[in-house]
């Protein structure tokens, strides 16, 4: 009588790209943690009521306006992630029906809502820099662009993933295992980037 043969267990390896990804992120999280650290520093030593008053010059419903956009984009952004999960590159249907768009288009509107957040903040320091409140005016400002300055350089770095994507799904015949792969980590960094953010705004808008 024959002996019975082991049942065979597939082992599923995770994505090394998914994986490194996760590990970078890890390492701007950390990042990150340093420039919240330097601003509560910052923060304790000048005193609450000094830091108030430096904050009182902050235009914070405009700030809240590009905040709202900001994580518009999140969301469109994971709609584009459906879509290449489905292996969607590009709308099947018109171009006005957008439960017919696919990757392409998804990104296309993320990209645009990251490019009015960024030039929302530009505007703001332009408004900030014409009532005297330049980076060399008061510790406070120092930390103020610089906390807010770096997270713009991620998000600029995020747009230029999504034309990279973008273009790489174009120039594709067919839309397959390696583009998706690379919607879904262009994702990771862009939420990323959003939730970091949101804990700007709360730090620097909204806690005085």
């Amino acid at each position: 009588m024959a002996a019975e043969r082991p049942p065979q267990v597939s082992v599923n390896r995770p994505n090394t790209l998914s994986v490194g990804t996760i590990v970078w992120l890890s390492s701007e999280l950390m990042f990150f943690a340093g420039l919240f650290a330097m601003y509560f520093t910052h923060r304790s030593v000048a005193g609450p009521e000094a830091w108030s008053e430096a904050s009182s010059v902050l235009n914070v419903p405009w700030a809240f306006t590009i905040t709202v956009i900001l994580v518009l984009s999140s969301v469109t952004c994971q709609m584009g992630v459906f879509a290449a999960e489905r292996f969607q590159g590009r709308r099947t249907g018109s171009l006005l029906d957008v439960r017919r768009w696919g990757m392409n288009e998804w990104f296309i509107l993320t990209y645009i809502l990251g490019a009015i957040f960024v030039a929302g903040q530009m505007y703001e320091y332009a408004e900030l820099v014409s009532h005297g409140v330049a980076i060399s005016a008061s510790s406070y400002a120092s930390v103020f662009y610089i906390t807010t300055g770096f997270h713009a350089l991620h998000v600029i770095g995020g747009l230029i993933a999504f034309l990279f994507v973008t273009g790489r799904s174009f120039v594709a015949k067919n839309f397959g295992h390696l583009e998706a792969s690379a919607a879904v980590v262009t994702s990771y960094y862009w939420h990323f980037v959003d939730v970091i953010w949101i804990g700007l705004f709360v730090i620097i808008y909204w806690v005085r």
